[in-house]
Formats: structure tokens, C-alpha cells, sequence
């Protein structure tokens, strides 16, 4: 009897290690690595065809990447005198044609074709928490600590309050052509809304406060993650759920998410350098794996502020460590 308890006892091991074994990210290195922030970035963000990326460093202020070249195309300056003006937040539109940088008070609009200027705007009531811009420049959306997020249309000076959730914001999104928004609160919502009227479409509850949400450019899906073990993919036309990603941690925080081209995928990445590419359908994992941490940094870390699919084979992430990195996805 004994002997049966033990190979019973050593099964279930066995099990337990195959299970863990398969939720670890594989061992690959990136297929190339550069450096855009010399002692690290303080944010990124990765236009939706992988082409372009803004990052915000102490040293070189505000940078816009061409990734096909790897070459430095502007430097832009937003104030950056001190740690309280370090542009912590950035977004590029969906067609390329501008980019929104924010630090805690100030947010500023860029024409990445000619690297002008079009706009520097302060808050003075909040802090900035995360922005958003559309197609053109046309629409801008902010995301604050007292729990408003305002949308602007830039043509007439227009600003749409949204006073749906009751603590700070998180995330937000907005689609390429501006009219629908989600955001994201410590309240434990996550609200689809329209921009024009301010209505909400959808309300999607979580059992924790919402850390992450995005919309698939192309009108498909929405996404929403909590602090804890909620992590959910969205029908955005009749707002039913579609999928939960599965994990075996107790939790998983996103701190970059992207739908693929053909909507089969999500990439997701973390602050644990963890990057992962799950099936919208069913919510698997399909693969994982962890960037590269700056050589001189103890304890190895990074935090993984934007992904991108580059092409069905390869991925583009920025991160912490100052490192845009390019991945051949093993399928």
C-alpha cells in the first residue's frame, strides 16, 4: 500500500512539474537588439505596424525610432529638466501620422512626418495617468488621477469629460478614428464609451482595479486586465465575452498588449520582462519569453512597455532596459 502512495505521490509530481514547465517562458535570445536610452527608457511605445517607436530617457529626452533602419528620425524636448517633467506616458496613432507624449502635468502632440509641433497643453486639477491619439492628430485622450478622462477634438478645442469612474485611471485606448474610447480604474471597471455623446456602450466589472485595457485598431475586439487574476478578451461589436487567458501564477499584470493583423492573437507584455502570445480564441498561451535586462542592473530587471507584430513571424518589444528588441516567433 505503501508503494502505491508513492508512485501515486510521485505522479502528481510529476504532473505538477510538467505544468509548471509549460507556463515557463522558452529560452531564446532576440534576433536583434538596439540601444535607443543609454542608462535605460522611462517609457516606449510601438506604432501598431512596428514601424516607428517614441521613447522617453533622462539623457536624450524624447526620441522617435525609425525600426526599419534603426535610425534616430527626432529629438523632441517636453520640459524634461526634472524628475517631475520626465514623459512617463506616449502614444502614436494608428496610420503614423502623429504621436502624444505626456509626463504628469503637460502633454504634447507631434507630427511624425515633419517632427513639428502642433500642440503643449497642462493640467493643473490631476495627474496624467495614460493618453491616446487618433488618425491625423484629429482626437486626443487623457486619462486621469481624479478619474476623469477627457477627450479632444483638435479642430474646434472641443473637451469631452468622462465622469463614469470613481478612482484614478489606469489605461486607456481609443480607436483610429477616435469615436469610441475604453478606459480603465482603480474602481474594478472597465467602460467602452462613445466619444461624441459620452455614453457608455459596455461595462466590463472585474474583481480587482482594471491595470490594462486596449482596443483592437480594426474594431474587433477589447481587452481588460486587473491587478489579481482576471484577464479578458472582448467582442467589441456585441461586448460577450469571448476569451480569458489562462495562467497558472497566482496573478499576471500587462503592462503592453496588441491584437495581430488577422485578430487570431494577442501579444501581450509585463513587468517581469514576461512576453507572451496568447489565441484570442480559447485564451492559451502559446508561447512566452522574457527580454533582456541592462548587463549592469542586480536584480536582472525590465519592464516591458510596448509590443508590436512586426510581421506572422516576428515581434518588436521596447522596454526599461533602453533596448528595442526583435524576435522571431517559433510556431
Amino acid at each position: 500500500m505503501l508503494n502505491c502512495n508513492l508512485t501515486i505521490l510521485k505522479a502528481k509530481l510529476l504532473f505538477l512539474l510538467a505544468l509548471l514547465s509549460a507556463c515557463q517562458p522558452v529560452g531564446q535570445e532576440p534576433t536583434q537588439r538596439w540601444q535607443h536610452a543609454v542608462e535605460g527608457a522611462y517609457a516606449a511605445n510601438i506604432s501598431n505596424d512596428a514601424k516607428f517607436s517614441v521613447v522617453s530617457s533622462i539623457h536624450h529626452g524624447i526620441s522617435l525610432w525609425d525600426l526599419e533602419n534603426n535610425a534616430l528620425k527626432y529629438s523632441w524636448s517636453q520640459q524634461q529638466n526634472n524628475a517631475d517633467n520626465l514623459v512617463l506616458v506616449a502614444d502614436i496613432a494608428d496610420n503614423n501620422s502623429h504621436a502624444i507624449t505626456a509626463n504628469r502635468n503637460d502633454f504634447s502632440l507631434w507630427n511624425i512626418e515633419n517632427g513639428a509641433s502642433e500642440g503643449f497643453w497642462s493640467i493643473t486639477e490631476s495627474t496624467i495617468r495614460d493618453v491616446a491619439v487618433s488618425n491625423n492628430g484629429d482626437y486626443l485622450l487623457v486619462g486621469q488621477s481624479n478619474g476623469k478622462v477627457v477627450h479632444i477634438t483638435i479642430a474646434n478645442g472641443r473637451r469631452l469629460e468622462f465622469l463614469g469612474h470613481q478612482e484614478k485611471i489606469n489605461a486607456v485606448d481609443m480607436l483610429p478614428n477616435g469615436r469610441i474610447a475604453i478606459s480603465g480604474s482603480n474602481d474594478f471597471v472597465a467602460y467602452v464609451w462613445d466619444t461624441k455623446s459620452g455614453q457608455v456602450i459596455y461595462r466590463f466589472n472585474h474583481p480587482s482595479r482594471v491595470t490594462m485595457v486596449a482596443l483592437d485598431p480594426k474594431g474587433r475586439f477589447a481587452f481588460t486586465a486587473d491587478s489579481k487574476k482576471s484577464a479578458n478578451i472582448w467582442d467589441l461589436k456585441t461586448g460577450e465575452l469571448i476569451s480569458k487567458l489562462k495562467y497558472f501564477n497566482r496573478q499576471e499584470v500587462f503592462s503592453a498588449v496588441q491584437f495581430s493583423p488577422d485578430g487570431s492573437q494577442l501579444l501581450t507584455g509585463a513587468p517581469s520582462r514576461k512576453v507572451s502570445i496568447w489565441d484570442v480564441a480559447t485564451g492559451e498561451r502559446l508561447t512566452s519569453w522574457r527580454v533582456l535586462p541592462r548587463e549592469d542592473i542586480r536584480p536582472a530587471g525590465a519592464v516591458v512597455y510596448s509590443v508590436a507584430f512586426r510581421d506572422n513571424n516576428q515581434v518588436i518589444t521596447e522596454s526599461s532596459s533602453g533596448y528595442a528588441e526583435l524576435w522571431q516567433v517559433n510556431k
